[in-house]
């Protein structure tokens, strides 16, 4: 079951920054959604400057390709946002339209999830973490179908054997385990804000669904596997463009 995972090493392979940068986006993003959970509208201009800001900073250290998966993972991400909540209504923003720090949040939330993946301690428990986070959101996703739940989650449910395709399945799964983390925290942290809340039954489906759904996490691996699949064609073709660029100036030169 967990063959994917690589056995415990006994050394870190990344550096103190890669933690720290962890500590600091699941603190941004915790301040971030409680404060847009009962400020005026115009804080999210605000929050979206500093969340730009704060997002190249931690580009800066980053390579090519990653920069490059981050903003696939954002233009992507931003697209099925703008669909899923103003067109189909599946979740509704507090003031109804998609927040403008929202892409910048989901710029954050992927590099924070190939930094856990990547990170000595993730490593060296990837196992043990894939079987807590498979326990864990297997009791939720159970929860939320028993009569015992505030609402009937059958979407969750769904989810959850989603996600467990992404973990076991795919081809990235400790980045499929960071996400897990890093999303599960903001869906929570922001629907107990109140930023946004989730439709009691899904639109598309007509199925239930919680607030937030017990397997979240599987939708923002659908971004993180789109973001490392296109981010190297994408890649390609803006070296190319800047060479053809760089050509024609030559000549008109």
């Amino acid at each position: 079951m967990f063959r994917n995972f690589p056995k415990e090493i006994n050394d870190y392979s990344h550096q103190k920054r890669d933690y720290q940068i962890v500590i600091f986006t699941f603190t941004c993003t915790a301040i971030c959604l409680t404060l847009d959970g009962f400020a005026p509208q115009y804080l999210q201009w605000v929050l979206a400057f500093f969340g730009y800001l704060f997002l190249a900073g931690l580009l800066f250290w980053e390579s090519k390709l990653i920069r490059m998966q981050v903003v696939v993972a954002l233009l992507f991400a931003t697209a099925g946002e703008i669909f899923a909540s103003p067109y189909m209504e599946g979740y509704i923003y507090r003031f109804g339209s998609v927040p403008p720090y929202v892409p910048a949040g989901h710029g954050m939330v992927y590099l924070t999830a190939i930094i856990l993946a990547r990170s000595g301690f993730f490593l060296r428990h990837a196992r043990k973490i894939a079987l807590f986070v498979v326990i864990t959101c297997g009791v939720w996703s159970a929860w939320g179908l028993s009569p015992y739940a505030e609402r009937s989650d059958q979407i969750g449910a769904i989810l959850f054997v989603v996600y467990l395709l992404y973990l076991f399945k795919g081809k990235a799964p400790m980045v499929y385990l960071g996400a897990f983390f890093i999303t599960t925290w903001l869906e929570l942290v922001g629907t107990g804000a109140g930023t946004w809340a989730w439709a009691v039954v899904d639109p598309a489906s007509g199925l239930t669904q919680g607030n937030p759904p017990s397997g979240v996490a599987a939708w923002y691996c659908l971004v993180d596997a789109v973001a490392m699949t296109g981010a190297q064609p994408a890649l390609n073709l803006f070296e190319k463009t800047k060479q053809r660029l760089w050509r024609i100036k030559q000549v008109v030169n």
